[in-house]
């Protein structure tokens, strides 16, 4: 891995604080690390209340004050997402699991006002939301929650029986996004990762969610190699969003017991830390040419709310 990709990793967490560490992971390994390098953090038996276990089964002697939900609307973002990592699948205990939820329901509600602010500031720069491919189709690019999305939340948990709390979050909250397309004065703004987030299927009318995860689990079955967790697929890759032959869609790991999840794209970083980072991007994060790219981004990323 080079030092500018080290440096940019570096960069990338600035801000971050409570994933600074698992971004020095990356570049102390000199390379990216697989999916099964993460694990889902576990509290261990026979744990001390207040403490938690980390994804490498290491007791961490940190006292969690709670009132996680009035703290997060103050604005401790960083140290309440910091609070609820480290419980690990223990958020879940009673007293704690109603909270946690709370608090990832106010980030979904959060992530939806500036999904909605940057598709405003899209359309009045005349921005053409398309399909990744040659045809470049019409795309409605939010697509508020159904229904359905209750009724997928759940098969979710009975299929893989833990899912992130963030993410049930997202789907029965915030609805599907897709920001791949055209802007008159960023001629690359596909290739500018544009936020993707397909959770129910909006674009599929017919085509249930349900029988597509089923298909991609099966074929991790059969070819995932040992230790390799399940992703959830929720969008294409970088590649593919600009109508190129990519590799495996973006997802976040299932199952998963802890508040937030990890969400696996160009690097592996929890859920709300990677919609930090588009956020904080005007929804494409990837750097692009020209340079003009930095002011449009500022100027769809200014005021939007730090989840």
């Amino acid at each position: 891995m080079t030092s500018q990709l080290s440096a940019a990793l570096r960069a990338t967490a600035e801000g971050i604080y409570p994933d600074e560490a698992r971004t020095g992971l990356f570049v102390s390994h000199g390379a990216f690390l697989t999916r099964c390098s993460y694990s889902c953090q576990a509290v261990l038996p026979g744990r001390q209340p207040g403490h938690a276990a980390d994804g490498w089964g290491r007791i961490l002697g940190v006292e969690l004050s709670g009132h996680w939900l009035e703290r997060y609307r103050q604005g401790e973002h960083e140290v309440v997402w910091h609070e609820l990592r480290q419980l690990g699948s223990a958020v879940r205990e009673p007293g704690r699991f109603e909270e946690a939820r709370l608090v990832c329901d106010e980030m979904a509600r959060r992530a939806r006002h500036n999904v909605e602010v940057i598709i405003r500031r899209l359309e009045s720069a005349g921005y053409r939301f398309h399909g990744n491919d040659h045809e470049q189709a019409p795309v409605t690019p939010h697509v508020p929650p159904t229904p359905a999305a209750v009724e997928l939340a759940g098969w979710l948990e009975d299929r893989f029986e833990f899912v992130p709390m963030t993410l049930l979050s997202w789907l029965r909250l915030v609805g599907d996004v897709w920001l791949v397309g055209t802007h008159p004065h960023w001629a690359a703004s596909s290739a500018g990762d544009p936020l993707v987030i397909e959770l129910e299927g909006a674009r599929y009318p017919g085509a249930p969610m349900q029988r597509y995860f089923e298909g991609e689990l099966e074929v991790w079955r059969e070819q995932a190699e040992a230790g390799q967790m399940f992703v959830l697929p929720l969008a294409p890759d970088r590649i593919m969003k600009n109508n190129v032959s990519g590799g495996p869609p973006y997802g976040v790991i299932v199952p998963d017991s802890c508040a937030d999840g990890l969400f696996v794209g160009e690097t592996t970083m929890p859920f709300v830390s990677y919609l930090n980072w588009v956020f904080r991007n005007g929804g494409f994060p990837w750097p692009t040419a020209p340079d003009n790219q930095w002011q449009l981004k500022r100027t769809l990323a200014k005021d939007l709310l730090p989840l």
